[in-house]
C-alpha cells in the first residue's frame, strides 16, 4: 500500500508541472497524464476510495458513457485501426477528472495556491517568449516558426501556442480574481497587468480564431462573473478593441493576419470559395451527407478525405481534420452521434449553471468560459478528440467540478 501523504505530493508535483510537460512535447504530456491516470486506478482498484467517497457519481456516469460511444464509434468506423488509440485511450481522461476532484478535495488551500501561483509563473514565460519572438523573429530557445506571419514559441514547429494561452487564461484569471491580496489596489494591478499582457500576447500570436475566441471567453467571463464592476468590464473591452487595432495597423505581419489575409477574403466571393477553412468545411459537409448518421468514425475524416473521389475535386481538400468543431463531429459521428457526443458534453459543462442553489466562484467561471470558447459555430478549431486539445479541455472541465467543496465530486474532506 502506497502511503497516502506521499500519493498526494506525487500528484501534487504532476499537476504542477502539466503545464510545463505540454511545452516539452505531447510524448512528456501524454506521460504525465497517464502516470495521473494510473494513480487514479490504483484508487480505485487498491484503496477503493471511489466506491467510499464519492459525492457526485452523474459527472463519472456521463464520462464513461462518452467512453462507451467512442469504443461503439470505432466499430463502425471505416478504418478500425487508426482511431483505435484515441478511442481506448480517452479512458484516461476519466480518470484524470476523478483524480483532480480527489487531489483538489485532499490538499489545502495553501497547497491549491502554490499550483496556481506555478501556473502563472509558466504562464508569464510564454507570454514574455511570445513578446521576444516578435521583437526577434526566434523565441527564447531559438525556434523559427514556420510561418512568418504567427508565433510558434515553444512549441517548435506547431502553431498553438494561442491554444496554450486560451486553456490556462481563463482559469489563472479566476484565481486572481477570487484570490484575497493582503492590499486591495495591489491586486487590482496584478489583475488589470495580467489581463493587459494577455491580450496583448494573443493578439501577437496572429491566431486569429483563437483571438476571437479569447475576446468571446471574456465576454462570457465578465457576464457570469458578478466580482467584477461594470465600469471595469466596459473600460477593458474598449482597451481590447484599442489595443487590437493599434496593434494591426502598426504592424505589417498582423495587418496581412487580420486584414490582407481574412478580411479581403472573406469579402469576395471568389476568393472565399478558395480559402482553406472553407475548403475544409465543404469537404466536411460533404462526407457528413455521405454518412448520415454515424459518420465515418473517429480520427478517419484524414482518410476519407483524401480518397481519390474528394482529392479530384478543387473546391475540397484533403486533411487531417476539417477544422471545425461541429463539422468534425458531423462528418466523424453523423447526425446521431454528434447529438449523442453534445448532449452528454454540454449536460456535464451546463449542469452546474442550471443548479441555482450553486453558485460558482471565478475560477469555476474561467473554466467555463474557456469550455464554452470550444463550442463556437464557424470559427475554426483543433481536433477536439486530438490529444493536444484535449488536454485543455479536460483540465478545464476538471477544474471546474475540482475547486468547489460543493461541486467536488467526492465528500467534503473533514
Amino acid at each position: 500500500m502506497v502511503n497516502k501523504t506521499l500519493l498526494n505530493s506525487f500528484l501534487i508535483y504532476l499537476v504542477i508541472f502539466f503545464p510545463i510537460s505540454i511545452l516539452v512535447g505531447p510524448a512528456i504530456s501524454l506521460s504525465v497524464i497517464l502516470l495521473i491516470s494510473l494513480s487514479s486506478a490504483y484508487l480505485l482498484l487498491i484503496n477503493k476510495k471511489l466506491s467510499l467517497d464519492l459525492n457526485d457519481k452523474i459527472p463519472v456516469y456521463i464520462l464513461i458513457s462518452i467512453y462507451l460511444y467512442l469504443i461503439f464509434n470505432n466499430l463502425i468506423s471505416i478504418d478500425k485501426n487508426i482511431g483505435l488509440e484515441r478511442n481506448l485511450g480517452f479512458f484516461r481522461y476519466i480518470l484524470f477528472f476523478i483524480i483532480i476532484n480527489y487531489l483538489f478535495n485532499e490538499i489545502d488551500d495553501k497547497i491549491k495556491n502554490y499550483i496556481f501561483y506555478f501556473w502563472i509563473l509558466i504562464f508569464a514565460v510564454v507570454l514574455f517568449d511570445i513578446i521576444y519572438e516578435f521583437s526577434f523573429k526566434e523565441n527564447i530557445l531559438g525556434f523559427v516558426s514556420p510561418d512568418k506571419k504567427r508565433i510558434v514559441s515553444f512549441f517548435k514547429d506547431e502553431l498553438v501556442v494561442g491554444t496554450f494561452i486560451n486553456g490556462f487564461f481563463f482559469i489563472l484569471i479566476g484565481f486572481l480574481i477570487d484570490k484575497n491580496f493582503k492590499r486591495i489596489n495591489y491586486k487590482l494591478t496584478v489583475i488589470i497587468l495580467f489581463l493587459l499582457l494577455s491580450i496583448i500576447v494573443i493578439v501577437l500570436t496572429g491566431e486569429r480564431s483563437n483571438t476571437i475566441k479569447f475576446f468571446i471567453g471574456l465576454l462570457i467571463l465578465f457576464f457570469f462573473d458578478k466580482k467584477i464592476k461594470k465600469i471595469f468590464k466596459i473600460s477593458f473591452f474598449v482597451l481590447f478593441l484599442l489595443i487590437l487595432i493599434i496593434a494591426i495597423f502598426n504592424s505589417t505581419r498582423l495587418m496581412h493576419r487580420y486584414n490582407n489575409n481574412l478580411i479581403q477574403n472573406i469579402s469576395s466571393s471568389e476568393k472565399i470559395n478558395e480559402y482553406i477553412y472553407f475548403k475544409l468545411y465543404k469537404t466536411g459537409i460533404k462526407i457528413f451527407k455521405e454518412y448520415p448518421y454515424f459518420g465515418i468514425g473517429n480520427k478517419n475524416y484524414r482518410v476519407v478525405s483524401c480518397e481519390k473521389k474528394y482529392i479530384v475535386d478543387k473546391k475540397l481538400i484533403c486533411n487531417s481534420h476539417p477544422h471545425q468543431v461541429y463539422i468534425e463531429f458531423l462528418s466523424e459521428h453523423g447526425l446521431i452521434g454528434t447529438i449523442i457526443l453534445l448532449s452528454l458534453l454540454y449536460f456535464l459543462i451546463f449542469r452546474l449553471i442550471a443548479q441555482k442553489k450553486i453558485t460558482l466562484n471565478s475560477i469555476q467561471i474561467g473554466a467555463l468560459s474557456y469550455l464554452m470558447i470550444n463550442f463556437i459555430p464557424v470559427l475554426p478549431s483543433g481536433s477536439f478528440f486530438s490529444d493536444f486539445n484535449s488536454n485543455f479541455f479536460w483540465l478545464n472541465l476538471s477544474i471546474m467540478y475540482a475547486v468547489s467543496s460543493d461541486r467536488n465530486i467526492f465528500k467534503k474532506n473533514n
